[in-house]
């Protein structure tokens, strides 16, 4: 059978990246755009659900005393951290430079702008991954 933990990593991932589809579906009114299942950015934050549906299984199958408790605690609050600090902060600058090429007429490739999230993104991830670490959990007993 395979690891739980791998199981609940995976699954979270994949449920994100589906729901990512889902939502920019509805908002853009019943355009599919599959460039939503590998992109980054977006609602949910993927990182989000799977840091956290592998601390929820390891506490449930470990208990939150223990040391790779505390580890995976530690490994959640930095994806989480980095997507809305760091990685958003860098896709704004991104735009920004985006921006002023456009703007200067330049003949100089447009460099991507890899989108961060917004704290909302974030929580929503870290709330699918709790539901799916609990579920992984429970059907995996």
């Amino acid at each position: 059978m395979l690891s739980p933990y791998l199981l609940a990593i995976g699954s979270a991932w994949i449920i994100a990246q589906l729901s990512k589809v889902f939502i920019d579906r509805v908002k853009n009114q019943n355009t599919v755009n599959f460039r939503q299942l590998y992109a980054s950015g977006s609602m949910p934050s993927s990182h989000s659900a799977a840091v956290v549906a592998l601390l929820t299984v390891i506490g449930l199958e470990g208990g939150i005393e223990t040391g790779l408790f505390a580890l995976a605690t530690l490994m959640a609050a930095i994806v989480m951290y980095d997507a809305v600090m760091v990685r958003r902060s860098t896709g704004e600058q991104g735009v920004a430079i985006r921006s002023l090429i456009k703007e200067q007429k330049s003949s100089v490739r447009l460099p991507r702008a890899a989108k961060g999230h917004e704290p909302l993104e974030v929580a929503a991830g870290a709330l699918l991954g709790l539901a799916v670490g609990l579920a992984i959990f429970f059907i995996t007993r």
